[in-house]
């Protein structure tokens, strides 16, 4: 990836990539967000190529809301899944690209802290990143040790 960010063209990417973006802009559609309107939907790709979605679901207690990426990765936990090689994440906020929120950052790089990150708009304008561009000097489990 380097140390920048790069829009790239729908038509060019790899099919498996092109899956999850269009997951991300399927799910977004079913996102719960009565309050904000504000609606985010995110798709993993997992390392045996199973894609696991997820939408932001709001709460009226406004901290109890879940973003999508974080559903995404807890729909995959529950689905045996654990190893992720690309995150697509899909909102609509005008001329900008939305990247995830820095809870999400952090639960991204518990497991990946160098997935590639598509950020992509509903009419298919896409920012590719990275975990390690968006969260640098991350902490991960590599630096914690649990011994007893």
């Amino acid at each position: 990836m380097g140390d920048c960010d790069e829009e790239v063209d729908f038509d060019l990417l790899d099919p498996a990539i092109q899956k999850i973006i269009n997951k991300a802009k399927a799910v977004r559609e079913k996102a719960y967000c009565p309050y904000s309107k504000f609606a985010v939907g995110a798709a993993l790709l997992c390392d045996d190529g199973a894609i696991i979605d997820g939408c932001n679901v709001e709460n009226v207690s406004y901290g109890l809301t879940i973003c999508a990426e974080r559903s995404a990765i807890c729909k995959a936990m529950s689905e045996g899944q654990k190893v992720f090689n690309s995150i697509a994440i899909c909102a609509e906020m005008k001329d900008k690209f939305v990247g995830p929120c820095g809870a999400c950052r952090q639960v991204l790089a518990e497991f990946n802290v160098n997935l590639d990150v598509y950020l992509c708009k509903p009419n298919n304008e896409i920012l590719k990143t990275s975990m390690a561009k968006l969260l640098p000097l991350s902490f991960t489990p590599n630096w914690v040790s649990f011994s007893s």
